[in-house]
């Protein structure tokens, strides 16, 4: 490749674009399209955006050939050293010779931007099928579970001429791997936290030649931090870089795609011996998600040993069980599906689950900093309970959820609005997970959230002063849906007014006022003040129950932005209100009760009627 003119190829940090100010939003299209028209000026077609993280984005396009290339860039903000990794990752990939690995082309480097040239591998990440589909059937499991081992195999066994020398991919996660299905191939991307093992799997220190080993630091690890929700306790500790690592990334991998999880951590309650899958490989998956390291590398011995025998096991596809959601959501159906956002109270639930109370003292920027990277000192269960919620937000979804644990029982209130009628079973076993997760802590408290659409987010910049700027206020959007008369005398679940710690702005007394006005009218929905110092966001979803008093509820709606722009504090507050004072009522299960795949599925398969 040529780069010729490659010039100023970066992108400010990814979020939802819709949540970026005005100034921040152009320029993030902006970027975009600097990045597309260099790529296509030097000769690739189709080119596009496929992806983001961290430490750079990545583009596809096809050359001269019609052949699918990548294009990796380092992000140039990033310290040099950080910038550096690109490199590494590029020298890593061109190391590993495997048909489910992409091919390594290039590395260029245009001043301070790092560029990594490579194959593209076609189809869908597994991360985006299973939110598709839900949890993967037993043969699909297995399947995937004899490709990846084998990839452990070919990385044990590389060699630096005649000597070993191992390599640990070290961020084996649903997302890394990517799934064509017209040719039924899978491949293992990003190798970002690639490097070579220092120790092998039962922890002996492994050089390519004695110098090597007598000169090599032993005591310091190169390993560098995968997914925090799918590595390891050894990778996650800063242990010395050994094929455990990527044991542990493949066991997290097989879980999360047969409970249709986003993380590893519900395995205490969600255990893979009540995933309907095979006896043996749900208690070797079990077993490789141990605390116990001992159990641990005992159970992935056993896989990479036993793993080819175990997938002769004959596993026809059965008629799906007819499941039901643990509490109810309606679809609406929508020309334009809603970019969801969940805000939840997780700041204070992480406070309650801090066992060692080690958050005491911390102050918000540093927790929030601790939720994104790792859920600092919190228990497995909490964490999974957490990943579940945000993978509800990845769903064309609005509304509000509310958790109370008590002595005995979990007690939930919900209004859920799906606009996407075939995402019906995965958003089940979605919010079925997430019931279940939930159910296995034992700590009382609350927990709510509100689920918005971004696309709707109003935004107002403040001048000099202070004071927001517009030209025309802003309307606060709401939907209709006219109930029968019945429903609009039900009793209204409670209003969230109480004080909430995570809810550090100071509200002006009017728009209080005029939330309790709306209150009396029988709607659900949610808002969410989000004052900054250059700006505020006001998130919000509402829908109005009661055709009849539609004028005096879009009359509180106009008063209440109207006095949304007095605030002159900084800081989150918010209202969430549900329809219905219809509480479900579940007991709390430490875990879930086995379930395998049958021994007989031909006994299945002959009654031809859904599995219980």
């Amino acid at each position: 490749m040529n780069p010729k003119e490659i010039r100023n190829f970066y992108i400010n940090e990814e979020q939802s674009v819709y949540l970026l100010s005005h100034h921040d939003a152009k320029k993030h299209r902006q970027w975009l399209n600097i990045c597309i028209k260099q790529l296509t000026m030097l000769g690739y077609s189709n080119v596009e955006m496929i992806g983001s993280g961290a430490f750079g984005f990545v583009f596809a396009g096809n050359d001269d050939e019609n052949s699918p290339w990548v294009f990796k860039f380092s992000r140039i903000t990033l310290a040099q050293s950080v910038r550096d990794r690109l490199e590494d990752e590029a020298y890593m990939l061109s190391q590993v010779k495997n048909s489910l690995v992409p091919k390594f082309y290039a590395f260029e480097r245009i001043k301070k931007q790092g560029i990594l040239m490579m194959e593209r591998a076609l189809g869908e990440d597994l991360e985006k099928i299973s939110l598709k589909k839900g949890r993967f059937s037993a043969a699909q499991i297995m399947t995937l579970a004899l490709k990846l081992r084998n990839v452990l195999v070919d990385l044990r066994s590389h060699k630096n001429g005649v000597s070993p020398q191992p390599i640990v991919h070290g961020d084996i996660k649903p997302s890394n791997i990517v799934y064509d299905e017209q040719i039924r191939k899978l491949s293992l991307v990003d190798w970002g936290s690639s490097v070579y093992a220092q120790v092998d799997s039962d922890g002996n220190p492994i050089a390519s030649n004695f110098m090597d080993l007598m000169s090599g630091d032993l005591s310091s690890t190169n390993a560098r931090m995968g997914d925090v929700y799918f590595i390891g306790d050894e990778q996650m500790s800063g242990a010395k870089s050994s094929p455990r690592f990527d044991e542990q990334g493949v066991a997290s991998t097989l879980y999360a795609l047969a409970s249709a999880q986003s993380c590893r951590f519900g395995a205490q309650v969600i255990p893979a011996t009540s995933l309907n899958l095979p006896r043996e490989l749900a208690k070797v998956i079990d077993g490789m998600l141990a605390k116990d390291k001992n159990i641990r590398d005992a159970a992935g011995d056993y896989f990479m040993r036993n793993m080819p025998n175990m997938a002769k096991a004959y596993l026809p596809e059965l008629p799906k069980e007819n499941i039901k959601p643990h509490i109810p959501y309606w679809f609406s159906p929508t020309d334009d599906l809603p970019d969801t956002v969940v805000y939840s109270s997780r700041k204070q639930f992480l406070r309650q689950a801090d066992h060692k109370q080690q958050l005491l003292d911390v102050n918000d920027a540093q927790l929030d900093r601790y939720y994104k990277e790792f859920l600092f000192d919190t228990g497995d269960t909490e964490k999974a309970f957490l990943a579940s919620i945000s993978r509800l937000a990845k769903y064309p979804v609005v509304g509000g959820l509310s958790f109370h644990w008590k002595a005995d029982s979990l007690f939930v209130e919900s209004s859920l609005i799906m606009h996407e009628q075939s995402l019906d079973r995965a958003f089940t076993d979605a919010i079925n997970n997430t019931v279940m997760l939930a159910q296995g802590i034992s700590q009382k408290g609350l927990f709510k959230c509100c689920l918005f659409d971004a696309r709707k987010t109003i935004q107002l910049e403040r001048d000099g002063t202070g004071a927001f700027k517009f030209n025309q206020l802003p309307e606060l959007d709401y939907e209709v849906m006219d109930l029968q008369a019945s429903d609009v005398t039900r009793p209204h679940s409670y209003f969230e007014d109480g004080k909430d710690p995570d809810e550090q702005l100071q509200l002006p007394k009017k728009v209080i006022k005029c939330v309790f006005e709306l209150n009396q009218i029988h709607h659900t929905g949610c808002i969410i003040f989000e004052a900054l110092p250059e700006r505020m966001k006001i998130h919000h979803y509402y829908r109005l129950l009661d055709a009849s008093k539609e004028q005096e509820f879009k009359r509180l709606l106009s008063k209440l932005m109207q006095y949304a722009v007095s605030i002159t504090d900084i800081g989150v507050a918010g209202f969430m209100k549900l329809p219905y004072k219809n509480t479900r009522e579940f007991d709390l299960c430490v875990k879930q009760r086995d379930s395998f795949y049958p021994k007989d599925p031909k006994s299945i398969l002959s009654q031809k009627t859904p599995i219980d």
